[in-house]
This record gives C-alpha cells, sequence and structure tokens, in this order.
C-alpha cells in the first residue's frame, strides 16, 4: 500500500505555488479569498501556519495542545516571499510525516483529540487544496489538483462522506464549496481522524476507507502485521467497510480496528462492529486473531475494552456476537469477555452483553 505521506505533501504545496504565482505582483490583502472571511494574504499565512503547526505538534508528539507558537512574517514580505513560506512550512511537515514512526500520536482537537502521520499528512493536504481553490478563486486564476491527491483526502479524512463523481468535486462539497448532483448543500462540516481506543497492552486502530480497501485487495492496509496476518476475518471485514463506505453508510466509530500490539507495534487481528446500532441500541461485533498471537488473552482483552467504550455511549444498549457452533476458543473468549449464550442452532450460537 502507499501510504499517505511526504511526497503528496511536497505535490500539494507544489501545485499551491504554481497556481498563485501568476498572481504575485497583485496585492492580495484587497483580494476576499472565495467563500472566506479571509483576504488572499490572510489565507496564505493561514495555510503556512497551519503546515508548521502540524510539523510541531508530530515532532514534539503534543500530547494536550498545540505547541505554545504562532507564525509570524517579517516586516515587509512579499508576496513572493509568501510562497517560499509556504513551500518551507510543507517541507518540514512532510520530512516529520517521513520521519515519525507509524504508531506515533499527536495532538489535534477534532474529533478524537489525537492524529498520526497519515492523519497529519491528510489534514496538511486538505488544507493547502481547500485553501488554494479559495485563493485562486479570488484571485480568478486556474486550479485543479490531482484527483488521487482529493480522493487520499477523502478516504483518511472523510469516511463519513460517500464518494462522489470525482473526488475532486466530491471534496468540494463536502467542505461547503460546490454541488453535488441530488445531495444538499453543505453548511457546516467536520474531518474525522481514525478513533484508536486503548487496552492493557494492545491500541485498537480504526482502520479507515483507503486502509480496508488495500486489506480487501491483498495488502497489509498500512499495518506491519505479525506472522500469518492479516487473517482471512479481517480482509472480510475490511470489505464490508469499504462496501458501506461506498454505500454512504459508514459511520467511522462503528467501524474495524486492528488490534496493535503496544509492545512492538505490530498488528495481531482485527475486531469491530458490523454496523451502526440499531433503534433498539443493539450492534453486532466481530474479531479474529492471527493464529501466532492466539492464546495470549488479547481476544478477550481488546473485547471488553471495545465494550466498555460502546456502553460509555448513550446510543449503545447491548452487544451481541454470533459465533460457529464448533468455534470453541471463540465462545470461551465472548463468555470471559461476560457475554451470555441467548440462542443456539446446530450451525451457530448467539451471544449477547447488555448495559
Amino acid at each position: 500500500m502507499r501510504e499517505m505521506g511526504g511526497d503528496q505533501i511536497e505535490e500539494a504545496v507544489a501545485g499551491c505555488v504554481a497556481a498563485l504565482r501568476p498572481a504575485v505582483a497583485r496585492n492580495w490583502t484587497e483580494v476576499t479569498a472565495g467563500g472566506l472571511d479571509w483576504n488572499v494574504h490572510e489565507t496564505a499565512v493561514h495555510v503556512a501556519d497551519d503546515l508548521v503547526a502540524y510539523a510541531a505538534n508530530l515532532a514534539g508528539r503534543a500530547q494536550d495542545a498545540y505547541v505554545p507558537f504562532e507564525l509570524k512574517l517579517d516586516d515587509g514580505t512579499d508576496n513572493s516571499g509568501l510562497l517560499h513560506v509556504i513551500e518551507t512550512t510543507g517541507a518540514l511537515l512532510a520530512a516529520t510525516v517521513r520521519t515519525a514512526p507509524r504508531t506515533v500520536r499527536a495532538f489535534h482537537p477534532y474529533p478524537f483529540r489525537s492524529a498520526d502521520r497519515v492523519g497529519f499528512a491528510a489534514m496538511g493536504i486538505a488544507e493547502v487544496l481547500l485553501h488554494t481553490y479559495d485563493m485562486t478563486t479570488g484571485l480568478e486564476l486556474p486550479y485543479r489538483p490531482a484527483e488521487e491527491l482529493a480522493e487520499s483526502v477523502l478516504t483518511r479524512l472523510f469516511p463519513h462522506v460517500q464518494p462522489g463523481p470525482t473526488p475532486w468535486q466530491t471534496l468540494l462539497w463536502a467542505t461547503g464549496r460546490g454541488e453535488l448532483p441530488g445531495r444538499a448543500p453543505v453548511t457546516g462540516w467536520r474531518w474525522y481522524n481514525n478513533l484508536v481506543i486503548p487496552a492493557e497492552r494492545l491500541d485498537l486502530v480504526g482502520i479507515r476507507p483507503a486502509e480496508a480497501r488495500d486489506l480487501r485487495l491483498g495488502g497489509d492496509g498500512g499495518f506491519e502485521w505479525i506472522e500469518g496476518g492479516p487473517y482471512e476475518g479481517t480482509r472480510d471485514a475490511a470489505g464490508f467497510l469499504l462496501k458501506a463506505y461506498e454505500g454512504g453508510v459508514h459511520r467511522p466509530q462503528f467501524g474495524v480496528f486492528a488490534l496493535v500490539r503496544r509492545e512492538d507495534g505490530r498488528a495481531i487481528g482485527g475486531m469491530g462492529f458490523h454496523s451502526a446500532p440499531d433503534e433498539d441500541g443493539r450492534v453486532e461485533i466481530g474479531y479474529d486473531l492471527t493464529e501466532a498471537a492466539r492464546g495470549n488473552g488479547y481476544a478477550t482483552e481488546a473485547l471488553r475494552t471495545l465494550a466498555d467504550w460502546a456502553f460509555a455511549r448513550d446510543d449503545v444498549r447491548s452487544l451481541f456476537a454470533t459465533i460457529d457452533t464448533a468455534n470453541t476458543p471463540s465462545q470461551a473468549v465472548v463468555t470471559r469477555a461476560g457475554f451470555a449464550k441467548v440462542s443456539e442452532d446446530e450451525n451457530e450460537m448467539a451471544f449477547e452483553l447488555l448495559r
């Protein structure tokens, strides 16, 4: 899998600078940036400030707030100098993303208060693409980034948005900047970094649509797996996630999680929900482990953790799991996690855990 990273950041920044350079002789403080309240100069400074802030948070492993500094241009900096600042801050973020370990997460406020290196790369690219569109719209300059860049942002930060005719058109619509046939205008929006739920020895790391697609196609989904992984059940679950995303019904909190062992950062299995809770607050859960990880209590630990997370929400009242009658190890896992058997036939058993 080609992970979103430094190359894509540099591509996005290069496209921004190339699009704006023909207008460096104009007064950017007198031109409003598209539908924003900022002028073009303010918007360009904002892009550079975001790029360096993301680099700082990831490099500094910020956990509770942004690293406390702000970008300030030297007096007299002209538009050419400002573009150089965007190039430089983009290079800083690209370098930081390239060197950060895959398991490192740092502070970002929405929605789960952290992001990994892929998330910071995606956020940086989103800021560049969208605000370059705003600035070029105000300056009446042509701009259209590569569809692959827009798709990378959508499949990492907008898992709740059904794909549209083209990725760029969809991204503009999803951020209130355009229209899509058959869809209502967007008046308020947020992106979603993936959810990570910590257990005692594991992290349950939310799988994004881009990663689900790679897993379904036989790749590693951007994770480093122990021998024998990912197992068949994880690939099947990734396929269900991808289908829900493409159908516009995926809910990021109720997706699939890779079980990542904290001691070595390696994935050992998958666990997740079959859908969002129904109107009665009932939701089905499934899981698997690679064979090399079994017998260590990892599945029980992860299931208890995910159940605790689910029951802390107002919209979940019960969890259930359906298990083959012959799969006694899996039955033992749900039993140890507190589930009770509620039905049985010759092929499978149903277990439920109530809030």
